[in-house]
């Protein structure tokens, strides 16, 4: 388990704020009482939440935010031990002072999908200063409402919990399990961090990300144990600086920019950084995919590095193809300064190296430099294609890049 002490190093980033709620959180986490000065704690069982697994406490705990968003002093929303149900919970700010959400009990979503109007079941919307801890347990209950959302076309179901319009934030040493839809989603926010997360869903478990980014700046997401039936991590449009470091990933669909270029509002990507990262058994490896007739894009300065594939089915792949309906018109993203460095491991794939780019806007600057992938229950040689794609390779690259590019 990752310590509190090594959330500091993202609050460099975050602030003095931030390292004010870290001092506050460590203290309770190992149990001492170190209070912040003039510290409030609000606990929603004096707002009348019920930890009996049955009642909804969506009211009580909006009556409790409300309370600590209020207050003039620092302030914690405490959730204790036990068994909470819960509908739609927007968490709405501007707050007075920066805030701590401590869930300590199992947070169960309801499984009536009319309760929920906004996509998500928990939202954290616009507030400054915003730290969510406690070692507990985020059920989204999603085994009764997959079936609505299979398929391409099937509609997206709730995301348990959304950083929407946040600044200055953190969330780690929390647990998340069989969300509706996608697990955390981040969006319109900076400076954000999230740590020391476990979060698992069936393989077969539809449009479940673990974490997925857009519009954002300065994201870190580390140290933290992803299995689902869709992205571990996915980096969609708009991004700006995001980290993702030291993942364990499978079963899903690996670790991917994208998908890119299905709305026409979407902007550009750049400064995203893959690394220390190991995949077993997920579908990709290293992703980056995008959409035919996409709006005009750039997504530039993407790195996949030091990465361990353990018999992952594409573990390099370039795919501007994706899910796309108008084949004709190809894609307008613009792909360009990426790596994929010190890659290794095992592939079920005999193509385990795929860049696929478009004809339109071709990919370039593409770096391949020390990969090495090896056959797992596979008879034959491994091969590389291409297409539409400028590639160098530095040092070895096993199996070889193409030979040329179609």
């Amino acid at each position: 388990m990752t310590s509190p002490i090594g959330v500091r190093a993202v609050c460099l980033v975050l602030g003095m704020a931030c390292l004010l709620m870290i001092d506050q959180a460590e203290s309770n986490a190992v149990g001492a009482r170190r209070s912040l000065v003039g510290e409030t704690v609000f606990d929603v069982m004096k707002f009348g939440a019920v930890a009996n697994g049955r009642k909804d406490n969506s009211m009580a705990f909006i009556r409790a935010w409300n309370a600590a968003c209020r207050s003039p002093n620092p302030a914690k929303l405490l959730i204790p031990r036990g068994d909470f149900v819960t509908g739609e919970v927007v968490f709405k700010g501007p707050c007075v002072k920066p805030i701590v959400i401590e869930i300590k009990g199992n947070l169960l979503a309801s499984t009536d999908l009319s309760l929920y109007s906004s996509g998500a079941w928990l939202m954290i919307d616009e507030v400054i200063g915003i730290v969510v801890t406690g070692g507990g347990t985020i059920n989204g209950r999603g085994q009764s409402s997959w079936q609505y959302g299979k398929g391409k076309g099937g509609p997206l179901l709730p995301t348990s919990l959304v950083f929407q319009s946040v600044q200055h934030g953190a969330m780690y040493s929390l647990n998340f399990m069989n969300s509706m839809g996608f697990h955390t989603k981040v969006t319109d926010s900076s400076n954000v961090a999230f740590s020391n997360l476990r979060i698992s869903a069936p393989g077969k478990s539809p449009n479940t990300d673990g974490l997925h980014i857009s519009s954002s700046t300065n994201v870190n997401i580390t140290d933290s144990i992803i299995g689902t039936g869709d992205d571990c991590v996915s980096v969609g449009h708009g991004n700006n600086n995001v980290l993702v470091a030291r993942i364990f990933c499978g079963p899903g669909h690996g670790l991917s920019v994208g998908s890119l270029g299905k709305r026409p509002d979407e902007t550009n990507l750049s400064r995203v950084t893959i690394i220390n990262c190991t995949l077993t058994g997920t579908t990709n490896g290293a992703r980056i995919k995008t959409y035919h007739a996409s709006p005009r894009l750039l997504a530039t300065g993407i790195y996949f590095q030091d990465l361990v594939m353990n018999q992952v089915k594409n573990p390099i792949i370039i795919d501007q193809h994706y899910d796309s309906k108008k084949k004709r018109q190809q894609s307008n993203v613009q792909l360009k300064d990426v790596h994929f460095r010190n890659i290794r491991g095992t592939t079920i794939s005999a193509v385990p190296i795929n860049l696929n780019c478009s004809s339109t806007f071709p990919c370039t600057d593409v770096e391949l430099s020390n990969i090495y992938l090896a056959p797992f229950g596979l008879v034959g040689p491994l091969r590389s294609t291409c297409f539409s794609a400028k590639f160098f390779a530095k040092g070895p690259v096993v199996p070889p890049g193409p030979a040329f590019c179609v």
